[in-house]
């Protein structure tokens, strides 16, 4: 039997990179999965249909997880799609990096908002639609919440406040059977990091030279971790923040 056979997830910013690789992996092990996006239908409609080709469940939804009323939206689809939510998959986020001469109030709220309230919002509305069993809340962070690379002020402030709001949340929502964990990847090369410019930076090569597994991650790398925070294998783990990095920290 598969290890989620019979969940419901919602995946946030699941349209291309690590986000859709995470849908693909929870569908593989019989999740049915929201594959949810802010622009990129199209996106989304190919992560859908090549998870329904191979015989799994999964609907698009578009929504801006850093508005409250279209989170409402997308959570309220999905449990007319599919009727009941047991994982939600905090992995929508942007990142911008700035020195500190150039930060604006754009520049800050832009990356707050998404980040971080989208994070509270999306599991307060997750909350209301996990049934009495609890469910899984799994929040995709960041090494920089530690690392906090120069010209990341703003950004790695997000990533560490998401890794505050797990350690909140897990100890706030335990005795309803919700677990709260969070996955801090190292670089990974998508598709954001190729359009930034990132994927083939001297920042690439410096950051390999200090992995002590010598490369960036891919997608895959990362959603596997996902599937065992979502499943019956992690039934004791909250509240932890698991480093996928090659090593480094």
């Amino acid at each position: 039997m598969k290890k989620l056979e019979g969940k419901v997830a919602i995946v946030t910013g699941a349209s291309k990179g690590i986000g859709a690789s995470i849908a693909k992996h929870l569908a593989a092990e019989g999740a049915a999965v929201v594959v949810n996006y802010a622009s990129s239908k199209e996106g989304a409609d190919r992560v859908v249909n090549e998870i329904v080709s191979n015989g799994g469940k999964a609907i698009a939804v578009q929504a801006n997880v850093a508005k409250k009323a279209e989170i409402e939206h997308l959570f309220s689809e999905a449990h007319q799609a599919f009727g009941k939510l047991d994982i939600l998959v905090n992995n929508a986020g942007i990142y911008e990096f700035s020195p500190l001469e150039n930060i604006t109030e754009d520049h800050f709220y832009k990356q707050f908002d998404l980040n971080v309230l989208g994070v509270i919002l999306a599991s307060q509305q997750g909350v209301k639609y996990f049934g009495s069993e609890g469910g899984s809340i799994i929040n995709i962070s960041s090494i920089v919440s530690t690392l906090a690379p120069a010209n990341g002020s703003v950004y790695s402030a997000t990533k560490a406040a998401v890794d505050a709001i797990t350690k909140s949340l897990a100890k706030e929502l335990g005795s309803r059977h919700i677990r709260v964990n969070a996955i801090n990847p190292g670089m990974v090369e998508t598709e954001g990091t190729h359009a930034a410019g990132i994927a083939e930076s001297e920042g690439r090569q410096q950051t390999e030279a200090q992995t002590p597994l010598g490369r960036i991650g891919q997608p895959q790398d990362i959603a596997p971790a996902v599937v065992f925070f979502a499943s019956d294998d992690s039934a004791w783990i909250t509240g932890e923040t698991l480093f996928i990095t090659g090593g480094l920290r």
